[in-house]
């Protein structure tokens, strides 16, 4: 594992070198597309990128907690969290390099 980790100017390169758009328009069409993910994702609405995955919006509930430090319990107030769910095909495409690498 590298542990390189691919930035929006990495996504930005990727799509002017891939598709032909100038450096600008790349980063606004990243930048766009980004921005509707979280767009959707805000007004709680799932985003599904086929062959990809989804993003998902759950709700959770008030819970208690309990602060590691003092033992102390602490109530958790409810909140929205954001889940990804891999498709099996990036499932399979990611498993497929882990065979790649122990070869």
């Amino acid at each position: 594992m590298t542990g390189r980790t691919v930035t929006r100017a990495d996504l930005c390169e990727a799509v002017y070198q891939k598709v032909g758009l100038s450096r600008s328009e790349s980063s606004d069409l990243v930048e766009m597309v980004l921005r509707e993910i979280s767009d959707c994702l805000a007004r709680g609405e799932s985003v599904k990128l086929s062959s990809f995955g989804s993003f998902l919006v759950r709700s959770k509930g008030q819970r208690m907690g309990r602060n590691p430090k003092t033992g102390e319990e602490v109530p958790i107030e409810p909140r929205r969290v954001m889940v990804f769910k891999p498709s099996n095909v990036l499932k399979e495409r990611i498993n497929a390099g882990d065979e790649a690498e122990r070869a």
